[in-house]
């Protein structure tokens, strides 16, 4: 809040930061640094739930709550819509817990995605 002339007024802050939820089998978070990761454990993403069979799709958006041993990660940067380049592809699949721990960490500190891509070498 910011007090002007004995008014209180709220402080607009510009934040990029927010949380985003997949279809209970995933999640995106987004940086200040206008990077976003999104971490899929879903039967339709490179994990070991994985099946190209719509009806485990279909039947896992019924569960609760979806558990994989592992997952899958994209990033990208929101503001230019450009993908993170894995080398082979613009997903990373069957990342660990650790895996994908390194990579938040990674993502939340970078520049830009050419930072990204020189710090995770």
């Amino acid at each position: 809040m910011i007090i002007t002339n004995n008014l209180i007024q709220p402080l607009i802050i510009n934040n990029m930061s927010k949380f985003k939820t997949n279809s209970n089998k995933g999640f995106q978070m987004t940086f200040e640094n206008g990077l976003t990761i999104s971490v899929q454990w879903g039967t339709m993403n490179y994990c070991s739930r994985k099946s190209n069979d719509i009806a485990d799709f279909e039947n896992e958006l019924k569960i609760k709550s979806v558990e994989s041993s592992d997952a899958e990660i994209a990033i990208w940067d929101v503001d230019r819509d450009t993908w993170f380049d894995f080398g082979s592809d613009q997903v990373k699949g069957w990342c660990s817990t650790d895996e994908v721990g390194k990579w938040i960490h990674l993502v939340s500190t970078a520049k830009d995605l050419e930072d990204l891509k020189n710090i995770s070498k």
